[in-house]
């Protein structure tokens, strides 16, 4: 009893573990370009995007509060197979999502040495991401960098920009109001919802909702909670509103000084800079900015570049993947060489967006684009997989519960799921319709491909390769 206490988190270690795992500072430009409309797009990521996930994946979690995620969720459910592809899916959203997150460097180093045009040409960009990639890939088969860079990419790829973004941008506000040139421009009750003069903005759907993404992973704290039910329902809602609040209100000072059209994309910098200028602040301030999150970054790709990569391993551990693909074959750090290097080159491969892809913003639209396609693939197998398990099994015990407690209707559950698929369709639609030909096609390929190929390596699997790895790691 006295473990099970020591192990329970409160409620305000729930909400702030929930907002670290989503925050960001890299989609504060995506929002801040759809101007006034962005409190309609966070409204409606939030209440019928993120809440939802966090629903499914919170009953999810309390009838299974072992460790796998989605892919022990989905295989309960579905089989097997459709776990196996979840488990895909969440290893290959990284190829174009690495190269999205890497894609912000270039700008930083640009304003680091004070050459802010050759931080946001796509040559240089590419040249940055597959520098800064491949050092990551080779710390990551030399030292523990989920372990050694957590915390310190947290702090400087997080936390210390957002509180700069927000504190100075509230500053400037405050000294020159709105500005009718900025993004943002003079307000009216019309330009809260888009319309057909602001549809152009629906090209930011999409990636807007992209920020809540893996907010699903946060119920896996669920078990620790003392009442799951309640606790869980308020510490979602309360992480939501802190998350809402943060993004809407960097993305609003940003929108407001940064000229109509001219919104960089991955220049995370570009509003520190316009502050300082608006202030009479030294520019240095900009350089040391720059400075710290590319340190926070860089060190953030280090930790994330291994962490799905364990579980192509755990995969291929069951079989998977043919064992002569070594992805069952780890170093001293549980990390698999083989996994790594392939998608480090994979990732390589996707990174030349920016040089068959003119402008750095088309590229850059099209990365998030086709992770936020791949990671709501995922979020469509979790819901009919949720719905499913209603059926078949409504004995299981579910600590938390979609819908009224003690009642064995299913209607809670199918109006969440249904809220979550119109959610997706509503906006993965209208970006792709507002966007151009090319980004359709690209984003359809890749997301076609990438969801077709687990389903190929599972039906050519052979029940010998299981045996075959266990053998493998028994001589080890």
């Amino acid at each position: 009893m006295a473990d099970s206490k020591s192990k329970q988190i409160t409620t305000l270690t729930f909400i702030g573990m929930t907002c670290a795992l989503v925050a960001s500072v890299r989609n504060i430009p995506d929002v801040a370009a759809t101007g006034w409309t962005m409190l309609f797009y966070m409204l409606v990521a939030v209440l019928f995007y993120a809440f939802p996930i966090s629903l499914i994946s919170g009953e999810f979690a309390g009838m299974f509060p072992q460790n796998g995620g989605p892919e022990l969720w989905v295989s309960n459910s579905l089989g097997r197979k459709w776990g196996f592809v979840v488990s895909w899916l969440l290893w290959v959203q990284m190829f174009p999502g690495m190269v999205m997150v890497a894609s912000a460097l270039a700008p930083l180093f640009g304003n680091i040495i004070d050459n802010v045009p050759l931080g946001l040409n796509s040559k240089f960009t590419l040249v940055v991401i597959l520098v800064v990639y491949w050092i990551v890939t080779l710390l990551n088969l030399k030292f523990d960098m989920a372990k050694i860079g957590g915390k310190i990419g947290v702090w400087l790829g997080l936390y210390i920009p957002l509180a700069m973004m927000l504190l100075l941008g509230i500053i400037t506000w405050i000294k020159v109001g709105i500005l009718p040139h900025g993004t943002l421009g003079s307000f009216s009750w019309e330009k809260l919802i888009p319309d057909a003069k602001t549809a152009s903005s629906f090209v930011y759907f999409a990636p807007i909702m992209f920020i809540f993404t893996g907010i699903e992973m946060s119920s896996v704290y669920i078990t620790r909670l003392k009442n799951p039910v309640k606790t869980y329902i308020r510490g979602i809602f309360a992480a939501l509103i802190f998350l809402f609040l943060v993004n809407t209100l960097n993305a609003l000072v940003v929108a407001n000084v940064v000229p109509k059209g001219q919104m960089e994309l991955n220049n995370i910098a570009q509003s520190i800079s316009i502050y300082c200028q608006i202030l009479g602040l030294p520019h240095i301030i900009v350089n040391i900015f720059s400075l710290l999150v590319f340190v926070g970054v860089a060190v953030q790709l280090s930790a994330w570049a291994s962490g799905p990569a364990k579980t192509v391993t755990a995969s291929a551990r069951k079989g998977a993947y043919p064992p002569k693909f070594n992805f069952w074959k780890t170093n001293q750090f549980d990390v698999s060489k083989s996994v790594i290097l392939t998608q480090s080159t994979i990732i390589s491969i996707f990174s030349l967006f920016y040089l068959l892809i003119p402008g750095v913003n088309q590229a850059f639209l099209m990365l998030v684009n086709s992770t936020t396609v791949i990671y709501c693939i995922v979020y469509v197998i979790m819901g009919i997989a949720i719905l499913k398990l209603r059926q078949a099994h409504p004995e299981y015990k579910r600590p938390f519960r979609i819908g009224k407690k003690g009642s064995n209707s299913n209607l809670g559950a199918w109006i969440v799921v249904l809220i979550l698929f119109a959610a997706i369709v509503f906006s993965v639609g209208l970006t792709m319709k507002a966007g151009t030909l090319i980004n359709l096609i690209a984003v359809t390929v890749i997301s076609l491909v990438l969801f077709f190929a687990p389903l190929g390596i599972e039906k050519i699997r052979k029940p010998s390769w299981e045996q075959e790895v266990t053998d493998k790691l028994n001589k080890e």
